[in-house]
Formats: structure tokens, C-alpha cells, sequence
């Protein structure tokens, strides 16, 4: 069970309160922000694909449209955001690590926070690639097996260059360079992908948690830093 795989299931559950979706809007206007920010004020999604991919994710979550002007507003003009993304690497208990990606517009505050959750926990921040060289960055995409044979993935999958390939009794998960991401916008018409693809850490190595007390207090401490409204995604290199 990989961090994309739990954030997945999370993001599809319905039934939602109010304060969770709340929760959820800001974290992806935040998402909306940044990618305008980092693409130099960009607000055309057609020529921003970080952008582009950020707002199908608020159309997926039915998110205001008014919602999604603000937050281009805010990476684009006199007035834009501060924000910046701040990757962190920790270990959870049990030598679990941790890649906890997060925006922030005060990152000495952000950085006190998760580190007193992390402690909390048992767990503890790491320096600068102490835990990194144990993923390996890329893109992620979930093809629906109802839909799409094994023949169909494995195409798309060599189209992408693909890292890695997954299935489960649904999905078929593919994991690609990030780099060419730009390809799915060509191969849209042909594939039904069941959601935007995602940033995502593919753990290479992986740690086996034979105790069900000691896997519980693993996921108390990602469930306690996904609830935080700086964090987008936690990866762990959990089994």
C-alpha cells in the first residue's frame, strides 16, 4: 500500500463534511496558486499544464468556479502569493520514511509543525536526502481495468516511458517520468483515465510491517500530517 494508492482512496470517498471539503478546496487552490507562480504568471491552462492539471483536480472535487479564479489571481500580478512548495523528509517509526509534500507562505512555521506531529508520533525529520534516494519522483495514473485491457495499459505505458506498472483488482497503475506528462494531453482521446495524473514518490525499496499495532501507529502519524492544511501528500515506503 503506497502513499498515492491511500490519497487516492481518500480523495474518492464520499460523504465528505463541510470542514473537509473546505480543507480540501484550499489545499488545491494552493495547488492552483503554485502552479501559476512557477510558471512565471502563466494563467492560461493551455499554455500551463501544471495549471491544467490543477484545475481538472478542483473540477473533480466540484470545487466554486469563483474558488478557482481567486486562486490564479493570486499567483499572477501585484498582489501575487508568497507561497512556496517545501518537500520534507522524515521517518515515521519502525525506519518507515517519508516524503511530505507541502505549500507554505511561512515555512519556519510549517517546518516547527510537522515536526512536533512527526514527534508525536515517534517519528522525526530527516535532513535533505537522508530518506529522497529511497523514491523516485514521477508522474502516476490509474487506468480503469473495466475499460481498458492489458494490452491498452501496456501501450500507454510504453508510450510514457513508463518507471513501473501495478494492477489491482480495479486499476491498472502506471508510474512515468514526470517529464512526459505533456504526452497524455495527445493521447487523451484514446485513453479514459480516471483521474488527472499526480506528482507522486514511488517508494524503490520498501520497509515490511508484520504487526498490526505497530502498522496503526505508522498511519496514525500520515493521517495526522495529511490533516494538516500545508500538506498535499505524504509518501511512505511502507508494506
Amino acid at each position: 500500500m503506497s502513499g498515492h494508492s491511500k490519497w487516492a482512496n481518500i480523495k474518492r470517498k464520499k460523504g465528505i463534511n463541510d470542514k473537509a471539503k473546505s480543507k480540501q478546496f484550499t489545499k488545491i487552490s494552493r495547488l492552483i496558486t503554485m502552479a501559476v507562480l512557477e510558471n512565471n504568471g502563466v494563467t492560461n491552462p493551455d499554455n500551463n499544464f501544471k495549471l491544467r492539471l490543477a484545475i481538472n483536480q478542483a473540477h473533480n472535487a466540484n470545487m466554486p468556479k469563483d474558488g478557482i479564479v481567486r486562486a490564479i489571481e493570486k499567483g499572477s500580478g501585484e498582489n501575487k502569493s508568497n507561497l512556496k512548495e517545501v518537500v520534507y523528509e522524515a521517518y515515521a517509526v519502525h525506519g518507515v520514511a517519508l516524503i511530505i509534500y507541502a505549500t507554505t507562505d511561512n515555512v519556519n512555521r510549517t517546518s516547527s509543525e510537522i515536526r512536533s506531529i512527526l514527534e508525536r508520533g515517534g517519528g522525526k525529520l530527516a535532513n535533505q536526502g537522508a530518506v529522497s534516494y529511497l523514491f523516485r519522483r514521477c508522474a502516476v495514473i490509474d487506468l480503469d481495468k473495466a475499460i481498458h485491457n492489458e494490452t491498452e495499459a501496456l501501450s500507454l505505458a510504453e508510450k510514457l516511458s513508463a518507471y513501473d506498472i501495478q494492477d489491482d483488482e480495479k486499476n491498472t497503475t502506471i508510474y512515468f517520468p514526470f517529464a512526459n506528462i505533456h504526452i497524455l494531453n495527445e493521447l487523451q482521446k484514446d485513453y479514459q483515465i480516471n483521474a488527472s495524473p499526480e506528482l507522486c514518490y514511488q517508494p524503490l525499496t520498501k520497509v515490511t510491517i508484520e504487526k498490526t499495532e505497530d502498522f496503526e501507529k505508522v498511519i496514525s502519524i500520515i493521517n495526522l500530517l495529511e490533516e494538516h492544511e500545508d500538506v498535499h501528500n505524504v509518501f511512505a515506503n511502507y508494506d
